[in-house]
């Protein structure tokens, strides 16, 4: 049960797809192997609180009077509080669940000696072409996996596999955001032993996952010059919980009339925490301090830490 929207409630299935790029001698550059291993979660609770109040005005010369039980209001009254935490005792347990296999889960990854990143932002601000980039640019240097969240299809892992990293697809159905017990189940399919860094591209979506810790390291936010400056005052909740925001597609900023200074006070004044990077993942544009902000945090080998 997703504790913003309800989107838990599911009518599909959890899915959890594997892409790996093979290397052969012949004519074709990668084949995908396609190992469906459907989780299916059934532990859903919905529980509905349906509060209408309906205050109505007549305007006509008359009064009118409608007697209505005291004793039946104060039961009714009682009734909607109790649902009331009810809801709140659920959504509490659910994130209470994630937050624990979110500490196992960051645990384990230490253990393995991996940097994980979250990544999130809406849909089409180019999460998937900048992991493309970063992935293809470091190869030499980092073996990177990734795990990647969508509400249907494996296009985005399809994608990435491409670039040589082992890619997890999870097809969530109706669920917007990714879960640690999600992650912990699609891990399971990679050799972390092998890895320095797991990026996790969480589903488009910038309300629900700030909620869910997957037991990352660095929490890492984007914004794209075509989604304007105040969406950092929109969605708070999201970029108060970022380590680095990243501001992406900046070689069309003049074209959509961005309005760069704008946009670094409003996410300054929303996440003063949080390093910021300016970003082209198409020209590849800024790139670079990014890279030395992920080597710079694998060579510490503990959560980022943000350089004051």
């Amino acid at each position: 049960m997703c504790k913003d929207c309800g989107c838990s409630k599911t009518t599909g299935e959890i899915g959890i797809h594997s892409h790996f790029h093979h290397d052969h001698d012949h004519d074709h550059d990668h084949n995908h192997d396609h190992n469906h291993d459907h989780d299916h979660n059934h532990d859903h609770n919905h529980d509905h609180d349906y509060d209408h109040h309906h205050d109505h005005q007549h305007l006509s010369g008359h009064d009118h009077h409608h007697p209505h039980s005291q004793n039946g209001q104060n039961k009714g009254d009682r009734e909607a509080a109790r649902m009331r935490d009810r809801i709140v005792q659920i959504s509490q347990g659910i994130l209470d669940k994630n937050d624990r296999l979110a500490e196992r889960n960051r645990g384990y990854f230490m253990a393995k000696g991996l940097l994980v990143l979250n990544l999130l932002s809406s849909p089409g601000s180019g999460k998937t072409s900048l992991l493309e980039r970063t992935i293809s640019d470091l190869k030499n240097q980092v073996k990177a996996g990734v795990v990647v969240g969508d509400l249907e299809t494996d296009n985005d892992a399809s994608r990435l596999s491409k670039t040589g990293a082992p890619a997890i697809q999870i097809t969530t159905g109706t669920v917007c955001h990714l879960e640690a017990e999600m992650v912990a189940k699609a891990v399971k399919q990679l050799d972390l032993d092998a890895l320095d860094l797991l990026i996790i591209e969480n589903v488009g979506n910038l309300v629900c996952p700030a909620a869910y810790d997957l037991g990352e390291n660095m929490r890492v936010v984007m914004l794209s010059v075509t989604e304007g400056e105040d969406k950092p005052l929109k969605y708070p909740t999201m970029f108060k919980s970022a380590d680095v925001v990243i501001v992406n597609k900046i070689d069309i900023a003049e074209v959509v009339g961005f309005n760069r200074e704008k946009a670094l006070t409003n996410i300054q004044k929303v996440a003063p925490q949080a390093s910021i990077f300016e970003v082209s993942a198409r020209t590849g544009e800024g790139m670079e301090n990014w890279y030395h902000c992920l080597t710079e945090a694998m060579s510490k080998n503990q959560p980022f830490l943000v350089s004051t």
